[in-house]
């Protein structure tokens, strides 16, 4: 079935002339020449942006959102095909009225009209995977209802097993493929895709976000209705905000681009780092601005995990990086496992140190993450860093902010924005502030632990007197005393602490 999913591709590419792009280097133009009069029946009199946008959307979802990401990167993108790309956002042609209306018949078991007070059939925004209707509840709220284009999985299906064929081909025919683990790399993708395709664990998403950042100064999240919440519908509070393209617009109403831009670097860390649930989708269509200058999140489909341990490493790295300490970078990447155990520090240290130099001290307006990247991927390969699948997620936002970044604020200082959060964040997981933590934490489990202690022992012991148990027993009483040493320890650190303010 890929293989007729992949003919329809090549007939798409070239019925829209999307070989301009893939055969424009120099190196290539009798190849273009030549194929450009095979096909001189062809009409390319469209705009090449056009062409680039009409050909994704009629590829479907996946095409689509690598149009999302591309249309955020208008420092590598000319602006023509920055400007097309951005309508993928949420301008993707609308499913027909009688469709959505089928999809909401189907969830409910009746026509909209009498489940809602008001129900508006034109959709305000259209997607990938959904498209959004405005309506009111039967108590006079307003809300938002999100629902799933009918008829999308066969063909993230057929497209997920052409990435998983040449995913295989990549790690069989290069010798950077088991590196870059392209395998593991589409089974994320996989994962998220289809995570998407269920509204009702968006809504748990959603639900969970506003619950990380309900008294937030920074981020506005909906609130979820869930007895109108399905599997192909969500329903969701009605934000009023300013879509975060228009920039003339928030110019006008006072918004501080400066202070928007701080927010998004300090949201980002704080989604990762203290929540390690992090929105994945951050591209302008799913963002709008507060009239009070908080951003208002949007479409929760992809949502990243992160494990306490890649948390940690993530920011031994960060940290370590902003302090230009790229002995530590190196150490670190060594001692998670990212590079082989036998590599040496000081070379590593070495190809990092004249990577980062030229980027710091210097706003986004400076940088070329572009060029950045490319030496990050020779330096990777140098070395044989594994690529961490975990990790890709994180790596698109990342990118989708500092897009986002620079558009609001082309001089934003990235470093010195996200470095405080860091440093506060490390403290309370190290620090003295984190073992006070851990104690509050274990406290109960301890005091419910050693009143029965002894009870455990006498029972254990009447089973039999063997060896075996024996030295359970003595396990259990050299452990009683660690835990009685380590007990001491932390009520004279809570006492110094207590003193000390």
């Amino acid at each position: 079935m890929f293989l007729l999913r992949l003919l329809k591709i090549l007939r798409v590419a070239l019925h829209f002339g999307l070989d301009e792009f893939l055969l424009g280097h120099e190196r290539l133009v009798g190849a273009r020449t030549l194929l450009a009069r095979l096909l001189f029946w062809r009409d390319l009199s469209q705009p090449r942006a056009l062409r680039l946008r009409l050909a994704l959307e009629s590829l479907g979802p996946i095409f689509v959102k690598f149009g999302q990401v591309l249309s955020t990167r208008r420092d590598i993108l000319p602006p023509d095909l920055a400007d097309e790309l951005a309508k993928l956002q949420d301008r993707v042609p609308p499913i027909a009225p009688d469709q959505a209306r089928a999809v909401l018949i189907g969830a409910y078991g009746r026509p909209p009209e009498q489940v809602f007070h008001k129900f508006d059939p034109t959709p305000v925004a259209s997607a990938s995977v959904a498209q959004v209707h405005f309506a009111e509840l039967p108590d006079g709220k307003e809300v938002a209802i999100k629902i799933l284009r009918p008829g999308i999985l066969p063909i993230i299906e057929q497209d997920l097993a052409l990435l998983r064929a040449m995913a295989g081909l990549l790690e069989r025919l290069f010798a950077d493929g088991k590196r870059l683990k392209p395998r593991e790399v589409v089974a994320e993708f996989d994962t998220y895709l289809h995570d998407e395709l269920d509204l009702g664990r968006e809504a748990a998403n959603a639900s969970q976000l506003r619950r990380n950042f309900l008294h937030s100064h920074m981020l506005l999240v909906p609130e979820i209705h869930w007895d109108w919440c399905r599997r192909e519908v969500m329903v969701m509070q009605r934000m009023y905000g300013t879509p975060i393209g228009q920039i003339d617009k928030l110019l006008a109403d006072g918004i501080d681009l400066k202070q928007l831009g701080r927010f998004g670097v300090e949201i980002f860390f704080t989604q990762v780092f203290r929540d390690g649930f992090f929105h994945a989708d951050m591209h302008p269509g799913n963002i709008m601005v507060a009239p009070d200058g908080r951003y208002i999140a949007l479409d929760f489909g992809i949502i990243g995990t992160l494990t306490d341990y890649d948390k940690h490493y993530l920011a031994v790295n960060f940290l370590a990086f902003f302090n230009r300490d790229y002995k530590r970078v190196a150490s670190a990447h060594i001692e998670s496992g990212w590079v082989p155990a036998d590599t040496r520090v000081e070379e590593l240290e070495a190809a990092v140190r004249t990577v980062c130099e030229p980027i710091f001290d210097r706003p986004l307006a400076e940088i070329s993450f572009g060029q950045v990247l490319l030496r990050l991927f020779e330096t990777s390969r140098r070395f044989n860093v594994e690529i961490q699948p975990q990790l890709v997620l994180l790596q698109k936002t990342l990118l989708n902010i500092e897009g986002l970044g620079r558009q609001l604020d082309p001089q934003l200082d990235l470093w010195q924005t996200a470095k405080p959060f860091l440093v506060r964040w490390m403290d309370e997981q190290i620090g003295m502030k984190a073992l006070l933590n851990n104690f509050k934490r274990e406290a109960p489990q301890l005091a419910s632990l050693i009143p029965v202690l002894p009870r455990k022992l006498s029972e254990l012991m009447a089973v039999g007197n063997s060896d075996t148990l024996h030295q359970a027993y003595y396990a259990l009483m050299r452990e009683q005393k660690r835990q009685n040493w380590l007990l001491a320890v932390i009520a004279a650190l809570l006492l110094v602490s207590i003193l000390w303010r």
